[in-house]
């Protein structure tokens, strides 16, 4: 359902106040039942359904009363419910408003109908449209079946012009993600404006577009599209500013200053400004830097000057931010960046594509074939940008040269402007990215949770201490809340993001760029990863092995030189020569390197004609190629010159008369050429054999072609096909310009084969060894043939000799018969189906793995194309899952299956890593948990990762990263734990005898030991290989959790220790000072009571002392065990700033508390306790620095092994899907499909609508 253009009634009631089409069409009147019938269908109402940003709709009024209550609670709660509202858009909305139909609403409420679920909300705007200059009845519009506007037929007009004198004209919107949303009456919702990339025939573009727009209509179109442009707007400092401050932490932390500022906490809360200062403006200068690159990005295209032509002919130039959807725009003969996306209707552009497609190569684009002049045109074929790429212009694509007719200019229709381009797309994906879903993410939010749980029992806890010692109500205030914000540790989110920071650094160095660090963790999961074959595991160019003609329906033998005097006027190499898509720029031939082989091969010259020759000529001037004077027989480069001119071996030049570029979803091209001297034209083709062969007469292809194509391609070498055919004479250079390519590719001649040799790049082997020792499955998925893909995964060591391969070739329904797959056995199981029976033993084995965590690849594959893919993925949905735990090689795919590849491997619950060299693998690259871009060019901004150097190498080096980043998470994670719960318990403590610890005391702990210990802790570098094991991911395991209760508790007890055995101490020597200073009052915390002392007592104390101590080598204690190094990161005594932090702050502490120092005794308010006591305490630290360490090795060593232990006798069931369905076909005797069986799906519908599917032997 399209887009309708639409017009409101003000003049009636509220109700009435929903659009309406243009078209007279009468007004019904609901009643109040009716309108609450309306209302529970509006709970319902979906916007871009079935599309990655589905959402739900929710009308709602702005209400009165309701604006008052939360206006007098934002007073009561001093601001904090604004906050709160703010962060909370559902709340802001349902505490202000009250639901409405959503056609009669002032604000909408959208909410992701992903795993998600994020709410958006958005304010109704009113688009006038009366009294607008130019707009008057002849701009009015109708529908059509695009559901694009355009201008009505004048036996329209005057209907229209009656209809619209008495109501005015406006249309209700809103703006979404940089995208309008219009209300359509049709569909009773909302939907976004389309332009003409969607339900538009081919056949339309020419007859209702083609002419341009009336600047009345331009007027009418730009009102409704808004103006052409992707705009990024840089923030304000002071805008970002004030974003970064609301976040909830920075309030947190702004309340915790506040609180410690009334306690005379100064020095701690003043340490925390400057930390969150540093924070906030380091976060607003990576945020406002990220805005200008994009800015910058986007800017090339944003104003220039460009001609377009309007209904009279006449050519009017305005600026590119006034195009809209129908302008016919005139491409400029020295090129330009595209401002928008247009379809080519005349001439013939060359473009570079690498902003968007990653690939380099300079394009050949072709007008849209008219299906009114084609010979065997289909006039209701929908134009798709997609479909019909080769003839579509994109935004933010370079023009780099035309050719056109004389007279005639280079037009291209503009189908799409703005956010709706292929380039606005990809924008606002950078700038509204979806969240990550990350298990550590998700457990970082339950493990805050879990610290303010603990801070409220030590709220609860505080005041009923207070009150029972009958403190101030303003002292227990402070102290009950001062509990929380020790909870909540305040290094929390710059401890996390450090090790992402370092790791991001580390990959720099390798050359390996990050434009979304928080991926570098997920990277750490990878257990597949997705190779493209060509330029990815093999050499990007190709190397020509030979040729292998076909003369009198036989193959030749296969020749290896192609550049000879006997084969020059062939229609072999006249075919090579040819069929290609070469050009040239500044006079450098450039194009596609298998074509710049091929033609490189022969020897030959190719020259274009220039501008002025064109000129001279009624028609484009075709591109002629040539052989080289030393190619030709000495007797056509001798004799007469004037002769030469009448005699055709003389002068041998072919022209390209028409071009239908290759087309991956055709898995051909093909040219139209004359000879000079010849009457009838050539028609030359290449592609993929198997497809070639399709397209020719029967006869003309040899008998043994499929088995010298499998000859070929077992042995990794990449075929093409040539074929040729003349054309009829009565084919005149003017009809060639229209024909379709379709009547020109048939009943064709098979000449022959093109071998080319595609070698593996030299660390592939290696890298994909690497990766398997490592448990991590690799996939290859190619656009290749499907037998040269495995013989490549063969060679790489993808599949190993001994192991099996299984074609399957999906079919889909056909004349009345069921879709079916035929599983095939590669070579390496023909013996075995040779003998009567299968042995049980040919089968190949299923799983071999150790426990569930460690599943490896089985020693079967599957293998498949594109085609069968689909297939697979629309008619055999219950076979999906069970392919893809073993499918290795997927060949022939197109761009958008390789994404349906991902997503199908993630729906399994892979974390799915993709590599390619950025031409086509966008899509995927995105999809993907981790997207490795082989290109350096602008497409990488679609992937989260660009290596430098095209060489696989990068990813085992980014799983290594991800793997000790994601390590260092863990670690950061549970010391800030141990970090809160021992200062948590300290303070508790301390409580008890109504002492605290003192600022300094705070200062030291949080600052010396807490920041400089996370800083460097987190720069341990990753180990130096893979190892099978992989790092968990979540914290909500049972080895973290018990590591980190383990370490509680024996903080905890320790510290109990320490500050009891303190209390007895005293009892027993209340007096004695070895520091000769006069005795205290505060020797015994019963003398806290005197009232003038008590502020000058509470903080130095024996107990004070001691728990201040204990704690300070706990957090280093902790820290040292905590700091793990291999398997996934390098040992702790190499991360050297690390150790020498650590080793000074022990020295430093222990210095301290064994040689007591007036003035540090003094700033930090120690207290000078006995010798003897400190002996004690030194005990303490050692034994429980000792027992500390040994249980964290003892759950390292120990811990897994017990878990596999206890999970084996509970039998659980794995939580990942591929693992689980492991488990099952383990036990399935039905599967792998046995070699020459087909699968068949029977609609035969069930209760649950699955189709049952039965193999048949």
């Amino acid at each position: 359902m399209k887009s309708q253009l639409l017009k409101a009634d003000v003049s009636g009631p509220v109700k009435n106040n929903g659009i309406m089409l243009l078209l007279p069409s009468p007004v019904v009147k609901h009643s109040t039942f009716q309108a609450t019938v309306e209302m529970d269908k509006e709970e319902r109402k979906i916007i871009n359904k079935g599309q990655e940003d589905e959402m739900e709709i929710h009308g709602y009024n702005l209400c009165r009363w309701k604006l008052a209550m939360v206006f007098v609670g934002v007073i009561c709660t001093g601001g904090f419910l604004l906050l709160l509202l703010y962060w909370m858009p559902e709340w802001r909305v349902k505490t202000t408003c009250v639901r409405a139909a959503v056609k009669d609403c002032e604000v909408v409420l959208l909410r992701t109908t992903d795993e998600f679920k994020i709410w958006f909300c958005a304010k109704i705007h009113f688009l006038p449209l009366d009294n607008q200059p130019n707009l008057n009845a002849k701009s009015l519009v109708n529908k059509v079946p695009n559901g694009h506007a355009v201008l009505l037929t004048e036996e329209n007009r005057c209907e229209m012009n009656k209809y619209s004198q008495n109501q005015s004209q406006q249309m209700r919107y809103f703006t979404h993600h940089s995208i309008r949303y219009f209300w359509n009456d049709a569909i009773h919702n909302f939907d976004f404006l389309k332009g003409l990339d969607e339900g538009v025939s081919c056949a339309s573009i020419y007859e209702k577009h083609s002419a341009g727009l009336t600047k009345g209509m331009h007027a009418y179109r730009k009102l409704l599209y808004g103006v052409n442009e992707i705009a990024v707007k840089v923030p304000s400092v002071f805008k970002l500013l004030i974003k970064e401050v609301l976040n909830p932490f920075y309030i947190f932390q702004l309340f915790s200053v506040v609180l410690w500022s009334i306690d005379e906490y100064y020095y701690y809360a003043l340490a925390i400004v400057i930390m969150s200062i540093v924070s906030i403006l380091s976060s607003l200068y990576s945020i406002r830097k990220q805005y200008v690159m994009l800015h910058d990005m986007v800017a090339t295209h944003s104003t220039v000057r460009v001609s377009v032509c309007r209904v009279n002919e006449e050519i009017e130039e305005i600026f590119s931010t006034d195009l809209v959807p129908g302008d016919v725009m005139i491409i400029p003969l020295n090129g330009t960046v595209m401002p928008c996306d247009a379809v080519l209707i005349n001439g013939t552009c060359i473009v570079n594509e690498s902003m968007l497609t990653g690939e380099s190569v300079p394009v050949t684009k072709t007008n849209l074939p008219n299906p009114s002049v084609d010979v065997k045109g289909v006039g209701e074929e929908q134009y798709s940008p997609d479909t019909h790429k080769r003839h579509t212009l994109f935004c933010g694509t370079t023009v780099i040269q035309t050719r056109f007719y004389t007279g005639e200019l280079v037009k291209a229709i503009v189908v799409r402007t703005g956010f709706s381009t292929s380039k606005g797309q990809l924008v606002r994906s950078i700038l509204y990215p979806k969240p990550t879903d990350f298990k550590l993410y998700r457990d970082a939010y339950l493990f805050l949770l879990c610290l303010v749980v603990v801070a409220g029992i030590g709220f609860i806890y505080t005041i009923i201490n207070s009150i029972l010692n009958e403190k101030e109500v303003k002292e227990i205030i402070i102290k009950s809340l001062d509990i929380i914000t020790i909870t909540v540790p305040p290094a929390l989110p710059a401890a996390m993001t450090a090790g992402i920071v370092y790791a991001q650094r580390r990959l720099k160095k390798v050359g390996i760029f990050c434009i979304s660090p928080q991926r570098i963790n997920i990277c750490g999961q990878l257990n597949l990863v997705c190779f493209d074959k060509t330029g990815t595991l093999t050499e990007d160019g190709l190397d020509l092995w030979g040729i292998q003609r076909v003369e009198n329906t036989r193959f030749l033998l296969p020749e290896d030189n192609v550049c000879s005097e006997m084969l020059v006027k062939s229609q072999f190499v006249a075919c090579m020569a040819t069929c290609h898509s070469l050009t040239k720029i500044e006079g450098v031939l450039s194009g596609d390197p298998l074509d710049l082989k091929m033609f490189e091969a022969i020897g030959w010259i190719l020259e274009e004609a220039t501008e002025e020759e064109t000129a001279l000529h009624n028609r484009i001037m075709p591109t002629v190629v040539r052989p080289s004077k030393q190619l030709l027989p000495e007797s056509t480069t001798a004799g007469n010159q004037e002769m030469e001119l009448f005699e055709l071996p003389a002068i041998y030049e072919i022209g390209i008369v028409r071009q239908f570029p290759f087309s991956s979803a055709l898995q051909r091209m093909s040219v139209v050429a004359r000879t000079l001297g010849d009457k009838r034209m050539d028609a030359y083709m290449k592609g993929a054999p198997e497809v070639i062969a399709s397209l020719c007469k029967p006869e003309t292809v040899p008998v043994d072609f499929e088995k010298v194509l499998e000859d070929y391609t077992k042995q990794g070498f990449r075929v093409i096909a040539l074929a040729h055919r003349k054309l009829e004479s009565k084919l005149t250079w003017h009809k060639v310009q229209h024909i379709s390519r379709d009547a020109i590719e048939n009943n064709m001649d098979f000449m022959g084969l093109i071998i080319m040799q595609n070698k593996l790049k030299q660390e592939t082997p290696a890298v994909l060894e690497d990766l398997h020792k490592a448990n991590i499955r690799t996939v290859m998925v190619t656009g290749d043939n499907m037998l040269t893909a495995v013989s490549v995964a063969r060679d790489c060591g993808m599949i190993l000799p001994q192991d099996k391969v299984i074609i399957a070739e999906a079919l889909p329904p056909k004349d009345g018969k069921v879709a079916k797959i035929n599983w095939h056995y590669t070579d390496s199981l023909t013996q075995c189906r040779e003998s009567s029976a299968i042995d049980s033993e040919a089968i190949p084995i299923k799983l071999a793995h150790d426990s569930l965590e460690d599943l490896q690849v089985t020693r079967y594959h599957f293998a498949m194309n594109g085609k069968s893919f689909s297939v697979i993925l629309e008619h055999f949905q219950d076979l999906v899952p069970k392919l893809m735990l073993h499918g290795t090689v997927f060949a022939r795919m197109a761009p958008d299956q390789k994404t349906q590849l991902v997503e199908a491997l993630q729906n399994v619950d892979y974390f799915v890593g993709m590599c390619g060299d950025g031409a086509n693998d966008c899509g995927a690259l995105k999809r993907a948990h981790g997207g490795i871009s082989l290109s350096e060019l602008e497409a990488s901004v679609a992937s989260p990762f660009t290596s430098k150097t095209p060489s696989i190498s990068c990813v085992p080096n980014l799983i290594r990263e991800g793997r000790a980043a994601l390590m260092t998470s863990f670690c950061v994670f549970k010391f800030m734990a141990l970090y809160s719960i021992i200062q948590y318990f300290s303070v508790t403590l301390l409580y008890s005898i109504l002492s605290n610890l003192g600022d300094f005391q705070f200062l030291f702990i949080d600052l010396a030991i807490i920041l400089v210990v996370v800083f460097t802790m987190s720069l341990n570098p990753a180990w130096k290989e893979l190892v099978a094991q992989r790092p968990p991911s979540g914290l909500i395991s049972g080895a973290l959790l018990f590591s980190v209760l383990s370490q509680i508790v024996i903080s905890v007890g320790f510290q109990s220790l320490g500050f009891f055995w303190v209390k007895q101490y005293k009892v027993c020597d209340p007096y004695s000072d070895v520091c000769n200073t006069t005795r205290s009052a505060c020797w015994n915390s019963s003398h806290l009571y005197n009232g003038t002392e008590l502020d000058s007592c509470k903080i130095q104390n024996y107990e004070n002392t001691t728990v201040f101590f204990i704690s300070s080598f706990q957090y280093l204690t902790v820290a040292v065990a905590f700091s793990k190094g291999k398997p996934f990161r390098q040992p702790c005594y190499k991360n050297y700033f690390f150790v020498i932090a650590v080793i000074i702050l022990y020295v430093f502490i222990l210095f301290i508390m064994l040689h007591p120092v007036a003035s540090v005794d003094q700033v930090l308010e120690i207290m000078c306790v006995p010798y003897q006591w400190r002996i004690y305490m030194l005990i303490i630290v050692l034994v429980n620095a000792f027992v500390s360490i040994t249980v964290e090795e003892s759950v390292d060593r120990w811990g897994k092994c017990c878990l596999s232990w206890a999970l084996s006798c509970r039998k659980k069931t794995p939580k990942a899907k591929y693992m689980y369905l492991a488990q099952e076909l383990r036990f399935d005797p039905e599967w792998p499909p046995k070699p020459q069986t087909t699968t068949e799906a029977k609609a035969v519908v069930k209760e649950n609508g699955s189709c049952q599917i039965i193999t048949i032997a």
